[in-house]
């Protein structure tokens, strides 16, 4: 089973025109995840980091920024505040814990992928601000974990860098194709 929302890679691109915006390679009409290892494999691979933030639904896409920020933290490192609001979000996906993700973003170091991973729970539906109905725009989600995954490649170099965004890519498979849990 698959927890894809899209038939073809071109719907997302339809569906969020920011995607256009930051991935450069156009799909023909292509199933989801046959664009996403065209791009992993091109000359550009880190569009397939973009790609994979906006092909998953919003749980799913906080899920495998979460699993890839994790992945790529040092051994015996614990997460920072951002991840573990993030995680928390994702296994108990209710408007207080969406709002206390949001709450540890508002006050960590941009500087860190897990302040970008918590933005990306907290953004992703209810209202952006508290006490007023400002709802969250469709793809901010996807915007926020694209730039946590990011954030974290762009701290590894040479074969780090090449290993941890190759499995990037295949935590978002896996997600799609609904081996790497959750969802209920």
């Amino acid at each position: 089973m698959t927890r894809l929302r899209f038939s073809t890679a071109r719907e997302v691109f339809e569906t969020f025109p920011s995607a256009g915006k930051v991935i450069a390679t156009r799909p023909a009409v292509e199933h989801p995840l046959a664009f996403l290892r065209r791009l992993a494999q091109g000359p550009a691979p880190a569009e397939a980091i973009s790609y994979c933030a906006y092909v998953l639904p919003r749980r799913e896409a906080v899920w495998w920024a979460a699993q890839s920020l994790r992945a790529m933290l040092a051994p015996g490192t614990a997460p920072d505040d951002g991840l573990a609001a993030a995680e928390a979000w994702v296994r108990d996906p209710r408007d207080e814990t969406r709002r206390a993700a949001l709450a540890v973003a508002d006050t960590a170091d941009p500087a860190q992928p897990g302040t970008w991973v918590a933005f990306a729970a907290g953004y992703s539906g209810g209202s952006m601000v508290e006490g007023h109905a400002v709802p969250c725009p469709p793809d901010l989600t996807a915007k926020m974990a694209r730039i946590a995954v990011l954030t974290a490649l762009g701290q590894k170099s040479g074969r780090d860098h090449k290993a941890a965004l190759r499995n990037c890519v295949e935590a978002c498979i896996r997600l799609a194709d609904d081996d790497g849990k959750p969802a209920s």
